[in-house]
């Protein structure tokens, strides 16, 4: 009965925290990448962790330094592994 039910709260925890995940986007290229970053970053600075970007789809895949800024270099590998969505 005990594995029975430890069974069952591992289960839930599991698809709780899978539902909770940001999902991959498709990779976007050079120009798909700059069109984003020139709607993020108008002048080319580094963004801050407390400005809501919304192209950005996981915040801590793209922040590779975790320094709570994401500067174009972070941006552009960002878009590479398919964490930026494709500007609107």
């Amino acid at each position: 009965m005990r594995l029975a039910i430890l069974t069952c709260v591992t289960v839930v925890i599991g698809a709780t925290s899978g539902a909770q995940a940001a999902e991959k986007g498709k990779p976007l290229d050079d120009a798909q990448c700059k069109a984003a970053w020139t709607i993020v970053s108008p002048n080319g600075a580094a963004i801050s962790k407390d400005k809501p970007v919304p192209s950005i789809i996981d915040w801590t895949m793209v922040d590779s330094n975790k320094d709570a800024t994401i500067d174009a270099n972070e941006f552009k590998a960002g878009c590479a592994a398919g964490w930026i969505a494709p500007a609107s």
